[in-house]
């Protein structure tokens, strides 16, 4: 249920156009989902000017209008129901709700979601019901304690930011304005804002401009000959670094229930050594549950998670003055549960690898920044400008450099697509 546009209509019999449109509301998202629903029926909504002349002459409102008109006069179209069908831009805007009360005429277009014609009954359209709840609403707030016109214009003045609470997206949610208006400090607003469609609220801090910039880098490393090193960083640019931020060795050594792994970590001298967070992931998806670990770590400390068969070495928010961190021990499992461990073939020989999560602020690779002096904002007021930047790990890969035959790269793409959606599924369920 949602409304396609909204008007309040003063009628002003003995004025050259007998009324004037004191408020509209169109809501383009409903627009586009009733040209969706209504196919070749479709009509778009009119300009102000064409349907305040259709409506107005279609409630026989206009002073001149003494004549005798078929379509609208004869026996077969007496109205009992305040709904209409409008001939605006060659076609008939149907339904259309509307009501003459106290001098001001309420209406408004609901969305019809299926096709006009033939036209559905009236009591199948959820939307007329949910169109009078909205107009009862608003004239019981125009008119609730009014004095004189001056009280009025100032409640036509608050309604856009009252339907923007309490009607946002055309969708009615409390038809008590009263309700809205408690919640929304109109005295601290000294020039009327104009408000996107998502927001319901004025925002009543200073004024400001934020900028950020991200990158992410991917990278997959091997320690062969044979296979090259690969890193990508990507973000508001898409470029080449010279080196990766994290230069890693792995090896996994696999016997029959255990495996003995080597991890080495260095960090590029050139590299921001303060972290956000710090840490590298070593999964063992088609084995069963750790039973045991003897480990040996140089920095940081490990965190083993026995029934998913996953090492989290944390590493924290800054390497030692060395620069580089390593790790060493072996790993032994228990039998393989069938209902709670994927058995691909992965994390075993060439597909073993070690994943690196990590975060650094107010740093990237490419040396790429926003300027907050040369930000130019063309609006009223001088709002604060902040600008932000970071790197971020995204599918950073370290393979283990023991495996028996070297894949291929293309091969090791397709993998650490699957990896991503196992860590989905195990880690993120």
């Amino acid at each position: 249920m949602a409304q396609r546009a909204v008007w309040l209509i003063s009628h002003e019999p003995g004025t050259p156009l007998c009324g004037t449109v004191r408020f509209s509301r169109r809501y383009p998202t409903v627009e586009k989902r009733a040209r969706v629903f209504n196919g070749t029926s479709y009509v778009p909504i009119p300009e102000d000017g064409p349907f305040l002349k259709a409506l107005l002459f279609e409630l026989r409102l206009l002073d001149d209008d003494k004549d005798f008109v078929e379509s609208r006069d004869s026996c077969s179209h007496i109205n009992k129901t305040s709904v209409y069908g409008l001939l605006v831009g060659g076609g008939e805007l149907w339904p259309v709700v509307a009501f003459l009360k106290n001098n001001m005429i309420y209406a408004c277009v609901p969305l019809v979601e299926q096709t006009l014609s033939p036209r559905p009954p009236l009591i199948s359209i959820s939307g007329i019901s949910q169109s009078f709840e909205l107009l009862f609403g608003i004239q019981d707030f125009l008119h609730l304690g009014q004095k004189n016109d001056t009280e009025l214009n100032t409640k036509l003045n608050q309604l856009p930011d009252l339907l923007l609470q309490a009607c946002p997206f055309g969708t009615l949610l409390d038809a008590n304005l009263q309700n809205s208006l408690d919640s929304i400090n109109f005295a601290s607003v000294t020039h009327p804002q104009k408000q996107p469609a998502w927001k319901v609220g004025t925002y009543k801090g200073k004024p400001q401009v934020s900028i950020s910039i991200t990158e992410k880098v991917k990278s997959m490393q091997y320690d062969k000959q044979d296979i090259a090193d690969t890193w990508q960083v990507v973000g508001a640019v898409t470029c080449k670094v010279p080196v990766p931020p994290i230069l890693g060795f792995y090896q996994m050594k696999e016997e029959e229930i255990q495996v003995k792994i080597t991890v080495n970590l260095k960090l590029h001298e050139s590299v921001k050594n303060n972290f956000e967070f710090c840490e590298a992931r070593i999964p063992f998806y088609n084995r069963g549950p750790i039973t045991h670990v003897e480990y040996k770590v140089s920095f940081g400390q490990l965190e083993v998670f026995r029934e998913k068969s996953l090492l989290i070495w944390i590493i924290g928010q800054k390497f030692p003055k060395s620069m580089e961190i390593s790790l060493s021990g072996t790993v032994t499992f228990g039998a393989k549960s069938h209902e709670k461990q994927p058995f691909d073939e992965i994390c075993i020989g060439g597909t073993a690898y070690l994943k690196l999560h990590f975060k650094i602020l107010d740093y990237t690779l490419t040396g790429c920044y926003a300027d907050q002096h040369s930000v130019q904002v063309f609006a009223s007021g001088k709002p604060k400008i902040s600008t932000h930047r970071k790197l971020i790990s995204s599918d950073y890969y370290i393979w283990n450099s023991k495996a028996p035959a070297p894949i291929t790269y293309g091969s090791l793409l397709l993998i650490s697509h699957c990896f991503r959606d196992i860590h989905r599924l195990l880690y993120h369920p």
